[in-house]
């Protein structure tokens, strides 16, 4: 059996009429940088997140970056981070010549520990990047709460959770910026890079509107220094596209999460933990197992194709090595980086599929720790 980790040719070769005819427009127009496609995907994104303000970028990381520089963090300001995310999350802090400030996540979400928030202001704090990691939001009541103790500007990194809720609010309307990624592996992904940035503070969302293009307003007048951050119309235009199919393919992942769950049941496979206050759009299912490579290796040899999201914790990074963190530094980070293991849970993804995914999975644990366990029925 080949079995993908992400199909992404068969969610085109579903919607291949719709995604040519957003290219056309694009050619047909001759609009290729800003115009009314990005307009258009920026007005459905404010509306998705209810929020005031939505700002097309460039990517993800950029989303970030602009949004920091928005913030106005300055060289020496600390800012609070998660150490289990993808790297931008930091990179973007250190290219801001900023500190970031790593620190423990809940062992059960994955998502950041308030109280570590909390543990770690320093008066050089000046803002926090929250992630909500794999689709799930983050415990944003007390973070909120610290953060306005304190002053703090808070930046929700949701490049995996767009319609992701926290107690009935959506991911992106929780802090004072929420930062979204259209990179194709997305729940909704361009064929391309891509990125949103959405805030409920206009006078802050027109801020990175301004620093998206240069910082520039009028044309070759330019108030404050800003970059390239712009979304190409093409990206906007097969966004745009692919956003009528949203609700119907969160809605497939969150069927597939709960097959697996099913036939996980009574294994030593620990499944996701989603927090009662959240509805999670499983833009990863990310399971947790011991002698993980093993068994990584185990489910290659079968056909079994995963992914791990992180093996090595930001702070242990070597281009980060500077700032002087060790291993046992943040031992909740550092476990779940050795025991993680992403499964397909693409829309596309059939039951029968999952059926042997799972089956193979057992096995491998099994033969990996010698321990009996349940059969998949």
């Amino acid at each position: 059996m080949k079995i993908p980790f992400l199909a992404l040719k068969s969610q085109f070769e579903k919607i291949e009429p719709d995604i040519r005819a957003a290219i056309d427009r694009v050619l047909n127009s001759q609009r290729f940088i800003m115009g009314p496609e990005v307009e258009k995907l920026e007005e459905s994104i404010a509306n998705i997140t209810e929020t005031r303000s939505a700002i097309g970028v460039s990517s993800g990381s950029d989303a970030l970056l602009c949004s920091l520089m928005a913030a106005d963090i300055e060289p020496g300001d600390e800012v609070i981070v998660t150490s289990f995310s993808f790297f931008a999350t930091a990179g973007c802090i250190v290219r801001m010549f900023a500190t970031p400030v790593f620190v423990d996540i809940d062992p059960v979400t994955y998502n950041v520990d308030p109280q570590a928030i909390a543990d770690a202001i320093t008066e050089k704090t000046k803002a926090i990047v929250v992630v909500h990691l794999f689709g799930q939001c983050a415990d944003m009541d007390p973070i909120n709460e610290i953060a306005a103790r304190h002053g703090l500007i808070v930046v929700e990194d949701a490049a995996q959770s767009l319609c992701s809720k926290y107690k009935e609010q959506l991911a992106g309307s929780l802090g004072d910026v929420g930062c979204f990624s259209f990179f194709p592996s997305k729940n909704l992904g361009a064929c391309g890079d891509g990125g949103m940035i959405v805030s409920r503070n206009r006078e802050l969302g027109e801020k990175c509107r301004l620093i998206r293009q240069h910082g520039s307003s009028p044309k070759y007048h330019h108030p404050v220094l800003g970059g390239n951050f712009r979304l190409d119309a093409m990206q906007a235009a097969i966004l745009n596209a692919k956003l009528p199919y949203l609700k119907e393919w969160n809605s497939a992942r969150c069927r597939n999460a709960e097959i697996y769950n099913e036939l996980f049941a009574g294994t030593d496979v620990q499944v996701p933990q989603i927090a009662d206050y959240n509805e999670t759009v499983f833009h990863q299912y990310v399971v947790r197992v011991k002698n993980r490579d093993q068994v990584r290796n185990r489910l290659q040899k079968a056909g079994v194709p995963t992914e791990v999201y992180y093996p090595e914790p930001l702070h242990l990074q070597p281009c980060l090595a500077y700032l002087g963190y060790k291993q046992g530094d943040l031992p909740v980070s550092e476990q779940a980086a050795a025991e993680v293991l992403a499964l397909p849970i693409y829309p596309e993804l059939t039951e029968e599929v999952q059926t042997y995914i799972a089956q193979q999975l057992i096995e491998a644990v099994k033969e990996t720790s010698g321990v009996e366990l349940a059969a998949v029925v």
